[in-house]
């Protein structure tokens, strides 16, 4: 679907991805316009593919999250079977926040939050013994400086 964009959805876009969970008048008085036109257009962006589903971001830490992985991978498999596994182990892994498949050395990064180093194991032992895969590094992040699933509307 073709849709235009014009700078008021940009404002209701920009307040959205900031808290989405605020009023309709609250977002409707930051973008200055009124309730009814602000939510026509939130539908007409949801209709059209621009706004995703509404989700609610957790401290992981505070949930004893306290290990965040990145692992690079790389396969010698380039087969569609392979890559079939490979995908399907990704997506029934809850410890799998993102995965990226990249041009380059590196075939594929993951980004894996878990307990702990034990924990990373786990997945580890779980993944290579489903799928087969060349090499494998796992960064661990000493300090996250900066997260955001926001776009620079």
């Amino acid at each position: 679907m073709d849709i235009r964009i014009d700078d008021t959805d940009r404002k209701i876009m920009a307040a959205l991805q900031r808290d989405a969970g605020r009023s309709l008048d609250e977002i409707a008085r930051e973008v200055g316009s009124s309730k009814t036109p602000v939510w026509n257009r939130i539908r007409k962006l949801r209709d059209a593919g621009v706004i995703g589903p509404q989700t609610v971001v957790l401290d992981a830490e505070a949930l004893g999250f306290e290990a965040c992985f990145f692992v690079l991978i790389r396969t010698s498999e380039h087969e569609a079977e392979w890559q079939k596994k490979f995908l399907h182990a990704l997506q029934t892994r809850p410890e799998v926040q993102e995965a990226h498949r990249l041009a380059g050395d590196i075939d594929y990064i993951l980004k894996v939050r878990v307990k702990n180093a034990r924990a990373y194991d786990a997945f580890y032992q779980a993944l290579i013994s489903e799928v087969r895969v060349y090499n494998v590094t796992a960064l661990l992040s000493m300090e996250e400086i900066k997260s955001t699933t926001a776009l620079p509307l």
